[in-house]
């Protein structure tokens, strides 16, 4: 099969979606691999590394002309004209993002694959865990760093000071992302409070930092009492598939103290706070009621070459499959046939049906896997 790399546009992504290694992985499985100029470049894979592995280096418009093409992050609005029949695989939050993204998928009747909704044995979600956990590190970092004075912040340090804990951290949600985010505040010293539903999820953590770790469980009234004296909040709901619901309200973030700061991880996914809205790395906050908002939706892009290695160790094992079955390995899979997300101009995922208002054009998986996935024509080079 024919692989296309493609190097990210959107601001400040430097992840790839590939590296060389991988690339002759599949070289060495008889695949043709397609690498954009520059396409690794800012997560310190250079063109050269590819070529050594058996790649070929070639423009936007060849690499994006492959039966199955690799990405990181959605396609923007700069790139729709290069979607056509082909695999595409990345992440895609359809729920979250402009509906005109998965609009364009369906007129080109591109065959989406989304990282983010491919499923394990367990239930987990295996290529998505990697980023979040990127992400969850990163929160509690880049919060502390906005609580800082000299950030607008309201001066509070997050640590341990002569054995004398400061700064209060909540995080909302007790997944990938909320357990990262909290075992970072922890381990900087901080106290901890965990909003979720399950508290066997954070137990752990709770006996590694006894006393400094706490969980809540999530209502309305339990979110809104810890946040009017929380330093630092982490927005990490996920809901697969779907648009994150607001947990935190715009009346929630009026009652906060002044300069603290929110970290809404679940951006991507629409964002679980009320008063979020997407920001870039360029231009990472703005301030609204008086506390200072973090919404950057490719976090882990600030760090592509730890997020490239985590990421393509996880997605590879995908990757060679697609590449050498096509989507005929789906059916077989129902885990990774979880990804499938648009097909021949219908949505397969009803979440981002119902939250795009795109029920007409909606598909049941099963009923898709049942007709049986026809193979794609290869598109010429």
């Amino acid at each position: 099969m024919q692989i296309g790399v493609i190097k990210e546009v959107k601001d400040q992504e430097y992840r790839v979606a590939l590296t060389p290694s991988g690339a002759a992985s599949l070289v060495m499985a008889g695949h043709r691999v397609q690498v954009q100029h520059g396409a690794g470049v800012g997560a310190g894979f250079s063109d050269d590394a590819y070529g050594q592995a058996g790649a070929h280096i070639v423009s936007v418009e060849q690499a994006w002309q492959s039966k199955l093409v690799l990405k990181v992050k959605e396609p923007l609005a700069s790139e729709y004209d290069y979607l056509d029949q082909q695999i595409l695989f990345t992440y895609l939050h359809l729920a979250g993002v402009s509906p005109a993204l998965t609009e364009t998928l369906l007129q080109r009747k591109t065959t989406a694959i989304a990282y983010e909704s491919v499923t394990g044995d367990s239930g987990d979600l295996p290529l998505l865990a990697p980023m979040s956990a990127v992400a969850g590190n990163m929160a509690t970092s880049v919060g502390s760093y906005y609580l800082a004075h000299f950030s607008g912040g309201k001066g509070v340090q997050l640590g341990t000071i002569l054995g004398q804990p400061y700064g209060h951290v909540v995080t909302i949600g007790d997944g990938v992302v909320g357990q990262h985010a909290a075992r970072t505040a922890a381990g900087m010293g901080a106290r901890v409070w965990v909003a979720g539903m399950n508290r066997a999820n954070i137990a752990d953590i709770e006996q590694q930092y006894p006393g400094q770790v706490e969980f809540f469980h999530s209502t309305p009234d339990t979110i809104a009492a810890h946040l009017t004296d929380a330093d630092l909040v982490i927005g990490a709901v996920l809901v697969r598939g779907a648009k994150a619901p607001h947990v935190v309200t715009e009346n929630m973030i009026r009652h906060m103290q002044p300069g603290s700061v929110v970290v809404d991880v679940s951006i991507d996914q629409g964002g679980c706070i009320e008063t979020s809205r997407p920001t870039s790395h360029s231009e990472p906050i703005f301030i609204k009621h008086g506390i200072i908002h973090y919404c950057v939706t490719n976090m882990p892009g600030a760090y592509p070459r730890t997020a490239t290695l985590a990421l393509t160790t996880a997605t590879l094992p995908y990757i060679l499959r697609l590449a050498q079955c096509g989507l005929s390995c789906l059916p077989k899979e129902p885990g990774f046939a979880q990804g499938l997300n648009t097909y021949k101009g219908y949505v397969t995922s009803e979440p981002v049906a119902q939250a795009l208002g795109l029920m007409t054009h909606y598909m049941p998986l099963a009923e898709v896997l049942a007709s049986g996935l026809s193979a794609l024509s290869p598109t010429p080079t």
